[in-house]
């Protein structure tokens, strides 16, 4: 409730800067000033709504309100940039003009007044497109298809097809028909190994847990596994989600390592907690690895790419990930460097390669631009 709490304020906060820039500073009289704030604070509660769906409201009255007030927030991130940038324009336009010693020239005034209705116009038509199109972007999870050449992979482990999904997020925004969907797309490419990569859920799991059912109904003959994202604990015991992995049929891997077998030849498959996993669930990779033959390949999965640092050190073959959402909103894409080692896509780190998909859902706002949504179906392939 405390989160919501700040959230609220947060958002309070915005509202009045959209006040100042789409009422105050382009001195838009009544009626329609009155109509833009009864409209920015109608949509502030249905955003407030939204971000405490799946905790502090139930999903089953919060989510169809919440889902507006989650995609206004995608349009205010853009409105919100697209204003200050007007903001500055204007102050420095202000500026040279009193240098220019017509500060006080009111015709000036006045075409300066019609070019910042103009502008303000203008972006909030961008905001709204850009909140459109991304929503139509996110709600078409498109499969990827990855070709992975790894040097000590077994020859009978060639051509095995691995579907990474990651970053569901169901709760405030998505629900059960979502995660429905997303069993269908990955069923229906039929693969040996299902990797699950965290971050499925944003909520409790007494009001967000049934979202999750059809997780139950994925096949594949080498199995499905699993490992907590960060949205796990952050609003429930990241332990208590894993159990209800657990009963899904998803084999949860926790700083621990399994055997798959195929024809005779064996790989270990290893899964660590996510890297900002509180007590008693940090991450503990020497641990995952503990007791394996080290001349085996190994799969790692690990809810964030830069976990791949470590895992090359300690003899990873290859890591899945997901976390970065590929930015989800642009320019979000220029941000996620400075925390990760890779946006999206295929690398290597050192000696492991590292496979970082764009996820299948979204956080917060069901908006996705420049970054579409993906499942990943990775082919493995011995290199040459």
């Amino acid at each position: 409730m405390t989160r919501l709490l700040v959230f609220a304020v947060f958002l309070a906060l915005v509202t009045w800067f959209l006040h100042r820039r789409l009422v105050r500073a382009t001195g838009l009289g009544r009626p329609w000033s009155m109509v833009v704030d009864v409209t920015l604070v109608v949509l502030w509660v249905l955003a407030v709504i939204g971000v405490g769906s799946g905790e502090a409201f139930d999903p089953g009255w919060a989510r169809p309100p919440g889902w507006v007030g989650w995609v206004w927030l995608g349009a205010m991130f853009y409105l919100v940039l697209g204003l200050l940038l007007v903001a500055l324009v204007s102050l420095l336009t202000r500026l040279f003009a009193r240098l220019r010693g017509r500060g006080r020239d009111e015709q000036v005034d006045l075409s300066r007044r019609r070019g910042l209705r103009v502008a303000t116009a203008v972006v909030v038509v961008g905001a709204v497109a850009a909140a459109g199109y991304g929503v139509r972007e996110a709600a078409h999870p498109r499969i990827v298809r990855v070709r992975v050449p790894l040097q000590r992979l077994p020859a009978e482990f060639e051509g095995v097809r691995v579907a990474l999904v990651s970053d569901l997020h169901v709760g405030p925004a998505r629900g059960v028909d979502f995660t429905r969907r997303v069993v269908d797309l990955v069923n229906a490419e039929r693969p040996d190994l299902v990797a699950i990569a965290g971050d499925l859920v944003d909520g409790t799991v007494a009001k967000v847990a049934p979202d999750l059912q059809p997780l139950g109904d994925l096949e594949a003959p080498l199995g499905v596994f699993g490992v907590s994202g960060n949205h796990e604990f952050y609003a429930d015991d990241g332990g208590r989600w894993l159990d209800v992995w657990d009963r899904l049929g998803i084999r949860t891997l926790r700083n621990e390592h399994a055997t798959i077998t195929r024809d005779g030849a064996a790989i270990d498959i290893a899964g660590i907690h996510d890297y900002s996993s509180p007590a008693p669930y940090e991450p503990d990779l020497p641990a995952a690895l503990a007791g394996r033959d080290p001349s085996t390949f190994v799969v790692l999965l690990a809810h964030e790419p830069r976990q791949a640092l470590e895992a090359s050190d300690l003899g990873v073959d290859l890591q899945l990930s997901g976390h970065t959402h590929g930015g989800q909103m642009w320019p979000l894409n220029y941000l996620v460097p400075l925390q990760q080692p890779l946006v999206a896509g295929l690398d290597r780190i050192g000696n492991t390669v590292l496979y970082t998909t764009r996820g299948v859902g979204a956080w917060g706002p069901p908006v996705r631009v420049g970054a579409p949504p993906e499942i990943t179906i990775l082919e493995l392939v011995r290199a040459d």
